[in-house]
Order: structure tokens, then sequence, then C-alpha cells
């Protein structure tokens, strides 16, 4: 598992295992951590493909790329290095730049 416990600056806010779903699959995530902190820490870290087919992934971490825009419960286009994993959210992968709205 690829999760960070301790940190010389940021400190965990909670340890409670919460369960979400991506692409079908139960995966578990820290309560209050980033939906890409917890698939990246679930092994995932591809999270679409531009429109050419190559592989996107964790960028800037800050929410100003388009990199980790994923689908979640529904909605295209969430920036998932910023938004909370709640318990029952649904992901999934976003493909190419022709569902992105600015």
């Amino acid at each position: 598992m690829k999760r960070i416990f301790e940190h010389p600056i940021l400190k965990r806010k909670s340890t409670k295992v919460i369960k979400f779903y991506f692409e079908g699959r139960e995966l578990q995530a820290l309560e209050g951590e980033t939906i890409a902190s917890a698939l990246i820490a679930n092994g995932i870290d591809i999270f679409g493909e531009t429109e050419r087919g190559k592989p996107r992934g964790f960028f800037c971490a800050i929410g100003k790329c388009s990199s980790c825009l994923m689908i979640v419960n529904g909605e295209p286009n969430v920036r998932v290095c910023i938004t909370p994993v709640m318990e029952g959210m649904k992901v999934q992968r976003q493909f190419g730049r022709s569902e992105i709205v600015w």
C-alpha cells in the first residue's frame, strides 16, 4: 500500500477507514484524504487518458491542471487531487478532453 502515515509537516486528521468504489471495485480510504491520495494508496496511478490515448495521472496536486479529472458520482471533470473521498463515493476514469467543460 502506498500511503504516507507520517509527515514532518502534515498531520493525519483521522484514522477512520471508509469504503468507496473505483470502476465498480470496492476500495478503502482514510477519512479526509483526497480521492487521488486514496487511489494512489490502492495502487491506482492512471486516472484517465489524453485525447491522444496517453495515460494521465497525478501532476500538480493543487487543482490547477487537468491531469486528475475524473468522473465522481456521475459528475465529470472533478479534480480528484483536491476533492475529499467520501463513504460510498463512486469514481471512474475520464477519457480524452471531449468531456472537459471549462
